[in-house]
C-alpha cells in the first residue's frame, strides 16, 4: 500500500482548488515534503506561507503547457527536494461552453496541451526514477467527461478521454514489468471549486471538494487502478455497451440531464485548475 507519510508529493495545480486541499491533507498525513507546481505566483506564495505551519512545503511557478519549462523545473525540483515519490496531475483547464464549431484553434491546442499532453510529460520526468527505485505512484485526475461524451465541452472531453487511455495503458505496462510503481486514474463528476460555476445537475450532485479530495488520496493509499466519483460512474461504460445509443442518450442525456449540464456554464475567469 502506498503511504503518504514520509514521501515527497508533487501536486500540479496545487495552489488552488482540489489540488490545494489535497496538499494540505497530504501534509496532515505526514508527507515529508509537499511540492506545489502552479501557474499563479500569488496563490503559490499564500499557500506556501499558510502550509509551512503544517509541514515542509516548496512551491514552483510552472506553466505545464510549456514542456521545456516542465523538464527544467522537474530537474530543479529533484535537485532541491530529492526524489519525488508521488505525483498528482491535477492542473487542468476548461475554456468555455461553446460548441465545437465555434472554438478557436488556440483554445483547442491549449486545452489539449494542459489536460492531456502535460500530464504525460510531467510523469515522464519522474517515472524512470520511480521504476529504478521500485517505489512511487502517479495519480491522474481525469474527469467523468472522459467516460461520457458531453455537448459543449467536446475538446475538454477529448482531453480527458486521452488522459484516461494513456494513464491506464501505463498502468498495464507497469503491471507487466511487475513493478511496485502504481498509476491511479481518477474520473470525478463536476467538483464545486469554481472551475465549473454555472453547471446544473439534475440527479447527480455537484461534488463537494473536501470529501472528493479525501477519496482521491484514499485511492492513492489503496493503490486503486481507477476511481470514479461518485461510484455510480463506474457503470457508465456498462450502460453504453448494453443500451442502444438512442436509449442511452435519452436516459443519461435528457432524463438525468447530463447533456444539458453545460448550458449555463460561466466558469471562473482564466480557470486553469481542477
Amino acid at each position: 500500500m502506498t503511504k503518504i507519510k514520509g514521501n515527497n508529493i508533487l501536486i500540479t495545480g496545487g495552489a488552488s482548488g482540489i489540488g490545494r486541499l489535497m496538499g494540505r491533507m497530504s501534509l496532515e498525513k505526514g508527507a515529508r515534503t509537499l511540492i506545489i507546481w502552479d501557474i499563479n505566483e500569488a496563490n503559490i506564495a499564500s499557500t506556501v506561507k499558510e502550509f509551512k505551519s503544517i509541514g515542509n512545503v516548496k512551491g514552483y511557478r510552472v506553466d505545464v503547457s510549456d514542456s521545456d519549462k516542465v523538464v527544467e523545473t522537474a530537474a530543479l525540483t529533484q535537485k532541491e527536494c530529492g526524489n519525488v515519490d508521488i505525483v498528482i496531475n491535477c492542473a487542468g483547464i476548461v475554456t468555455s461552453n461553446a460548441t465545437f464549431d465555434k472554438l478557436g484553434i488556440k483554445e483547442i491546442e491549449r486545452t489539449m496541451e494542459i489536460n492531456a499532453t502535460a500530464p504525460m510529460i510531467i510523469a515522464q520526468q519522474f517515472l524512470p526514477g520511480m521504476i529504478e527505485r521500485n517505489h512511487g505512484h502517479v495519480c491522474n485526475i481525469a474527469s467523468a467527461a472522459g467516460m461520457i461524451s458531453n455537448p459543449r465541452m467536446s475538446v475538454y472531453a477529448a482531453s480527458k478521454w486521452a488522459m484516461i487511455g494513456w494513464s491506464d495503458s501505463v498502468r498495464i505496462e507497469l503491471k507487466q514489468m511487475k513493478s511496485k510503481v502504481h498509476f491511479t486514474t481518477v474520473a470525478p463528476y463536476f467538483i464545486n471549486t469554481g472551475m465549473f460555476d454555472g453547471v446544473k445537475s439534475r440527479i447527480f450532485p455537484i461534488l463537494k471538494p473536501v470529501p472528493t479530495a479525501k477519496k482521491i488520496l484514499r485511492g492513492i493509499e489503496k493503490n486503486r487502478n481507477f476511481k470514479g466519483i461518485p461510484f455510480g460512474y463506474h457503470f457508465i461504460r456498462t450502460c453504453q455497451a448494453l443500451l442502444p445509443t438512442p436509449i442511452f442518450d435519452y436516459i443519461f442525456g435528457e432524463v438525468v440531464g447530463i447533456f444539458h449540464a453545460m448550458d449555463h456554464f460561466t466558469g471562473r475567469e482564466k480557470s486553469i485548475k481542477k
